[in-house]
C-alpha cells in the first residue's frame, strides 16, 4: 500500500517519553455564537414568525369572504395553524442561520431556481421532486418495509393536510342545495367548484377523505412504533420526546377520528362530544409540536432536494473530485469545495480532509497514531 502523499490536516503532537500515555490532539471546536449574535438570531426568528403568522390570519379572514364562511367551531384548529406558521418561520429561521445549514439553503434553492439547470436538465427537478420528495425511494434501498410505512404515512398525512387546513380557515366549504342533501356542492372561496350527491362514491370519498387518511396513517405508525420497541439499533439512540411523541399523537388523531365517525354511524352520536374534544386537542398539540419535533425534517425536505440537484448538474458536467490519495471519485467539485467552506465557516481547522475519500482518510488516521502515538509506549 503506497504511503499518504500528503500528512493529515492536523498533525499529531510530537511522542512524550517511553512510558507516558500521548494523546493525539483534538481541532479546536467551533467557538459558539456570542450573545449579541444569539440575541440577532432570534430577533430574525421572531420577526418571521410575526410575519408569516399575520400573512396567514390575513389570508384566512380574506379567504373566508370577511370570515362569513368560517366555522366558528374549528377556531382552535385554525388557531393552532397561526401558532404552526409562527413555529414554522421560527425554527427555519434559526435552521438557515447556521453557517452550515445557510449554505446548504443558499446552494439547494440556488439550483432549484436556476434557469441554467432547467435548460441544461428539464427534467431533473421534476424527477426527483417526484422519486426523492413524494416516493422517497432512498429509503427503499434501507429496508422495504420501512419504505411501505413511510409511504401509508406520508400520503396519509398529506391527505389530511390538503382536506383540514383549507377546511379549517373557510377556504372551502360544503352547502347542501336542499337543504338536507343528498345534493351537496364544493365551494372554494364562495366559488361553487363541483356539486355531488352525497350517496354516490363521489360523495363518500369527499365526506370520509379523513377517515381514508386515517386508515393509511395509523399502519404506518404503528409499524414504526414496533421498530422503536424491538429494533436494537433504534432503541439506542432513541428518545422519548423526540422519536416516539410523534408516533404515538399520529396515532391518537387518526384513531379519535376513526371513533368520531364510528360514533355518529353506529352509536347515533353517543359520546360524540367527548371524542370530538379529545381529537381535538391531540390535533392542536401534534400541529404546535411539529416544528420543535421530528416532524420538522418534513420542512427541511425541499432543501436537500435542491443539493440532490446540485450534485446532479455537476455530475453531467463531469465535475467529479477524486481522491487526492488513491484517485477514486469522492462526489462532484462543487459538492466537495462547498463541505470545504462549511467547514471554514465553522471554524473546523481539518478541512482538507475533505478531499480524501472515506477509506483514505481511515489510512491517514491510523498511520498518523503508530508514527505518533502508539511509539510512545514501550
Amino acid at each position: 500500500m503506497p504511503e499518504p502523499s500528503e500528512a493529515p490536516a492536523v498533525p499529531p503532537p510530537p511522542p512524550g517519553p517511553p512510558g507516558a500515555t500521548v494523546a493525539t490532539e483534538t481541532p479546536p471546536a467551533p467557538s459558539p455564537p456570542g450573545p449579541r449574535a444569539r440575541r440577532s438570531v432570534t430577533a430574525r426568528a421572531t420577526l418571521a414568525g410575526a410575519v408569516v403568522s399575520l400573512l396567514l390570519v390575513a389570508a384566512i379572514v380574506l379567504g373566508s369572504r370577511l370570515l362569513r364562511d368560517f366555522d366558528s367551531a374549528l377556531l382552535p384548529y385554525a388557531v393552532a395553524t397561526v401558532f404552526l406558521a409562527f413555529g414554522v418561520a421560527y425554527r427555519y429561521t434559526v435552521w438557515v442561520s447556521a453557517p452550515g445549514a445557510r449554505r446548504l439553503f443558499r446552494k439547494g434553492f440556488g439550483s432549484f431556481f436556476s434557469a441554467d439547470n432547467f435548460r441544461r436538465a428539464p427534467t431533473a427537478l421534476p424527477r426527483m421532486i417526484a422519486t426523492y420528495l413524494g416516493f422517497q425511494k432512498f429509503l427503499g434501498a434501507r429496508s422495504r418495509a420501512r419504505w411501505i410505512a413511510h409511504q401509508l404515512i406520508f400520503w396519509g398525512c398529506i391527505l389530511a393536510a390538503l382536506i383540514t387546513f383549507p377546511l379549517t380557515w373557510g377556504w372551502f366549504t360544503f352547502t347542501s342545495d336542499s337543504g338536507s342533501g343528498p345534493g351537496y356542492e364544493m365551494r372554494i372561496w364562495g366559488f361553487k367548484v363541483l356539486g355531488f350527491n352525497a350517496l354516490n362514491i363521489v360523495g363518500w370519498l369527499m365526506f370520509h377523505g379523513l377517515d381514508i387518511a386515517a386508515v393509511l396513517v395509523i399502519p404506518g405508525a404503528c409499524y414504526f412504533l414496533w421498530r422503536r420497541m424491538k429494533d436494537r439499533g433504534a432503541i439506542t439512540g432513541q428518545r422519548f420526546a423526540y422519536d416516539l411523541l410523534p408516533l404515538i399523537c399520529l396515532i391518537v388523531v387518526s384513531v379519535t377520528g376513526l371513533l368520531l365517525t364510528f360514533s355518529s354511524i353506529f352509536l347515533h352520536g353517543g359520546g360524540y362530544e367527548f371524542l370530538a374534544i379529545l381529537h381535538m386537542v391531540s390535533v392542536v398539540f401534534t400541529l404546535i409540536y411539529i416544528p420543535f419535533g421530528k416532524f420538522f425534517h418534513i420542512v427541511q425536505r425541499p432543501a436537500a432536494v435542491g443539493m440532490q440537484l446540485f450534485k446532479y448538474t455537476a455530475r453531467q458536467d463531469e465535475q467529479v473530485f477524486a481522491c487526492k490519495r488513491c484517485g477514486e471519485p469522492i462526489d462532484t467539485t462543487p459538492y466537495v469545495e462547498n463541505l470545504r467552506g462549511t467547514m471554514q465557516d465553522l471554524k473546523l481547522d481539518y478541512n482538507a480532509f475533505v478531499e480524501y475519500c472515506p477509506r483514505c482518510k481511515r489510512v491517514l488516521r491510523g498511520n498518523a497514531y503508530l508514527s505518533h502515538v502508539k511509539k510512545g509506549f514501550k
